[in-house]
């Protein structure tokens, strides 16, 4: 999930579990853990593109992480606040570890939840940024910091907030199901023969919904909205799979393919090679758009080896995106 949103359940967390004991520092300490996690992103900065693709939300993200860490912190914030305890300290920071990357699991990217295991957990029930989790929760947050520690109400405000969250990480679970069910009923009704499935929300809401289905030649693409009201269309994306067979024993293509999930196209433009990710869309929702939102050029240096550059985003097509959402949620 975004920053703010890792802030807020971290420094909810915080606050559920010292809150009591040392007031709004439990807040601010829990926040702090929750963004710690996602530190990982810097290692886009010390290694290739594909190298921080397979640390993103990896080792920081895992119960191995917290269980390790927690003590670690939860000491060296002892030694400088007032109150010394450090296995209350070491509980904040756990919790505020471990509820991060449980949340992320619900995202589209996932998380390594289990490292080492090379097993990426991901539910695709929530969009990484979603106003429907955060802004409730952070209104009783901020109504709970309002509060003295001794409060009933803060308490109160705080818990609202937690649950409030988790019922409609719940909610979503169900969203996707339901959705699932409506892009079978349209594949089976249109006779199309796929063998694979896969669905997530698109941006900031689950009313809409989007499907990649994967068919012999080519990737489709629908969309659903709770408030349509006309049959699915599905859009085809060739996949041109070809256009890297001279590098299908490279590792590193290997390693991407991997990262993708298997969901993945190749295109060409000007006679640059462009890998495209198709677990996250486009960057529009225009039918047939190549505007993706994690495409990567594939760039062959003097030695013919490959590098992976990720194509720079246009922001005039991310605020054409949010006006097509509106339109398209309101259905067909």
């Amino acid at each position: 999930m975004d920053s703010l949103t890792q802030i807020v359940l971290g420094a909810a967390v915080g606050e559920a579990v010292l809150g009591r004991k040392v007031g709004n520092k439990a807040m601010l300490y829990g926040a702090i853990a929750g963004t710690i996690p996602d530190l990982d992103v810097l290692a886009s900065h010390v290694t290739d593109t594909v190298s921080a693709l397979e640390i993103h939300r990896g080792f920081t993200h895992s119960i191995l992480f917290s269980i390790i860490f927690a003590p670690v912190f939860g000491w060296i914030v002892s030694r400088f606040e007032r109150y010394k305890n450090i296995k209350g300290w070491s509980w904040l920071f756990f919790f505020a570890f471990i509820t991060h990357p449980l949340l992320d699991a619900h995202t589209t990217w996932g998380t390594q939840l289990f490292w080492p295991l090379d097993l990426r957990v991901a539910y695709k029930t929530i969009f990484v940024i979603d106003p429907l989790y955060t802004v409730p929760f952070l209104v009783c947050l901020i109504l709970a910091m309002r509060q003295k520690k001794e409060a009933k109400k803060r308490n109160v405000y705080n818990n609202w907030g937690l649950v409030l969250s988790s019922i409609y990480l719940v909610i979503t679970v169900i969203l996707k199901g339901i959705a699932f069910t409506k892009f079978q009923s349209a594949l089976q009704d249109q006779d199309i023969y796929y063998t694979d499935l896969d669905t997530r929300p698109s941006p900031l809401n689950t009313i809409l919904w989007t499907a990649n289905v994967d068919t012999k030649e080519a990737y489709l693409v629908g969309h659903y909205s709770f408030f349509d009201t006309k049959p699915i269309t599905f859009y085809s994306y060739p996949k041109h799979h070809e256009y890297v067979d001279e590098f299908k024993t490279n590792t590193k293509l290997q390693r991407m393919i991997a990262i993708s999930k298997g969901w993945y196209t190749i295109s060409k433009n000007n006679q640059n090679l462009y890998f495209n990710d198709l677990r996250f869309g486009t960057l529009s929702m225009k039918p047939y758009a190549d505007n993706f939102v994690f495409q990567y050029e594939i760039k062959t240096d003097k030695n013919n080896q490959i590098h992976f550059i990720e194509t720079p985003k246009n922001r005039d097509d991310a605020e054409h995106l949010i006006s097509d959402l509106w339109l398209r949620i309101q259905g067909n």
